[in-house]
């Protein structure tokens, strides 16, 4: 099977992306030369392995922490680059990588035949236990109970973590449903949340149906 590989670079006023996706995992490259600053120190989340290259950089090490266990628990290979207004907040920041990871997926992905198309998923960590279900059709939709109460997690606000969710499923054109069951601590709460979105999304994409579009119209749209 030809690995479901996409790139992305998107350039605004507020930030500057770049990412590769493989969601079959293995070697992976930017589409360009590197825009971090000298010095950057990846290492919180960075992880090469001989079946995934993960390596996330945004400038909000909290939010890379997080795309970082989505890549490795959905089984991607994962290159993110975001150089952003981290200045003023974390909101622009945040915003355009989700999207623009959500269109990369999308591209990546492909044409929608052959997938599981449904993923299901409980993970917990610690005492937080959280559940999503996804449909991988073509149509966006995202609902969110995560249930957070802090302000923020590290530099990432506890507002934009639904945001990033929403932001993502609307660029990918899927549904996703994310639910946080229980849990004390909003670092648990959120981080369960990202593993089991991660194990849904790697049930969807996984190939069962041959060439098959797994829908009864025939089409995914």
């Amino acid at each position: 099977m030809t690995r479901r590989i996409a790139s992305i670079r998107r350039e605004t006023k507020e930030t500057k992306i770049q990412i590769a996706i493989s969601i079959d995992g293995g070697a992976l490259e930017l589409p360009g030369p590197t825009m971090l600053p000298e010095g950057a120190d990846v290492s919180h989340a960075y992880q090469k392995t001989d079946t995934q290259h993960i390596s996330v950089w945004t400038g909000v090490a909290f939010f890379d922490h997080m795309l970082h266990a989505l890549a490795k628990h959905s089984g991607w290979s994962l290159l993110v680059e975001c150089i952003g207004d981290v200045h003023v907040d974390d909101h622009h920041t945040v915003e355009d990588t989700a999207i623009a990871l959500g269109g990369c997926f999308k591209e990546a992905l492909g044409h929608l035949r052959g997938i599981k198309r449904y993923g299901y998923a409980y993970a917990p960590l610690d005492e937080a236990l959280s559940r999503c279900v996804v449909d991988l059709s073509n149509r966006a939709y995202c609902v969110t109970e995560l249930g957070l109460k802090r302000e923020r997690v590290g530099q990432l606000s506890c507002e934009m973590v639904p945001h990033i969710f929403e932001s993502f499923a609307h660029s990918a054109a899927i549904t996703i449903h994310v639910d946080v069951i229980r849990g004390a601590n909003d670092h648990h709460r959120i981080e369960s949340a990202f593993k089991a979105t991660a194990l849904a999304l790697r049930m969807a994409s996984s190939i069962t149906f041959g060439d098959e579009v797994p829908s009864t119209k025939g089409v995914l749209r």
